[in-house]
């Protein structure tokens, strides 16, 4: 038993600290200091309250719960966490009952925050963009607790979040959104062309994605590459469709000066057409 002289026949707890927290797969210990207490071998009992709901975290001297094999108790009354998961992150309530004491019953609610290192982030950059033109390169990870925050690097060396303040990227027109991970351009310049990868970051560490190459060209050659593309089909069309309609012999006009009239012989001897007579193709002979 723990004696205390500062107040007597009272159970009084204390601890360091009321708001904890630790890395994940690290240890951490949620100090219950008894200082007061006159009853010998009390009842110690921790509890995890989660969403409002609690749950036994120590009860009847032993670990149970999901921290059956990842905790212990330590003297006085702490509860050593080792291991921790992100599961961890709640609020946990020690309570110790003395009945041989005037004032039998005290507790205390301790709140911890499990920090989770991000994953590789998810970026998004364009291949290739032209001069001038806008565009937006993203970065994006949800494992990560507290939220991360994003950085952007250009050729391995890190954008400063205000180009204006930088005489190497002064001259760019990037905004970049450190909560969000997004990076702006307004007006792409030739001197943005690079390769480019994003860092997330929080107080239990970081991750980065790969780098990924933006190329920016003074023309847009995919464009007009698409534009000649189309006419070239195009074209083909036009011949591939007059193909078919001289295989299907919908033009069957021949050339009917090579064929041989037989004019009509007369009593008078006089050789004649008449002026109303029409080839087969629609012309008057």
């Amino acid at each position: 038993s723990v004696a205390g002289n500062s107040t007597a026949f009272a159970v009084i707890l204390r601890t360091t600290e009321k708001s904890v927290w630790a890395n994940e797969f690290d240890s951490i210990e949620l100090t219950c200091l008894i200082e007061s207490i006159s009853t010998n071998n009390p009842r110690i009992e921790w509890k995890k309250i989660k969403n409002g709901v609690p749950s036994y975290v120590y009860f009847q001297n032993k670990i149970s719960g999901d921290l059956e094999h990842r905790a212990l108790l330590r003297e006085p009354a702490n509860l050593l966490i080792l291991n921790t998961s992100r599961s961890d992150t709640a609020q946990y309530r020690c309570e110790v009952a003395a009945i041989d004491d005037q004032k039998p019953f005290d507790e205390i609610l301790i709140s911890l925050a499990v920090r989770v290192k991000p994953v590789m982030p998810r970026c998004s950059v364009p291949e290739a963009v032209t001069v001038g033109s806008s565009t937006e390169l993203h970065c994006i990870e949800n494992e990560g607790f507290p939220q991360s925050l994003y950085q952007w690097f250009k050729n391995n060396e890190e954008l400063p979040e205000d180009p204006k303040t930088s005489s190497k990227f002064y001259n760019s027109t990037y905004t970049m959104n450190t909560e969000t991970g997004s990076l702006k351009f307004r007006s792409v310049k030739k001197e943005d062309a690079g390769e480019y990868y994003c860092q997330a970051r929080n107080e239990a560490g970081w991750s980065k994605c790969s780098p990924q190459p933006m190329e920016v060209y003074d023309v847009d050659i995919v464009g007009i590459f698409l534009k000649v593309l189309g006419g070239v089909a195009a074209f083909c069309f036009v011949i591939v469709g007059i193909c078919q309609i001289q295989k299907s012999g919908l033009c069957s006009c021949k050339d009917h000066r090579e064929t041989n009239y037989k004019v009509p012989q007369h009593d008078n001897r006089m050789d004649y057409t008449s002026p109303d007579e029409v080839s087969p193709c629609g012309f008057v002979t």
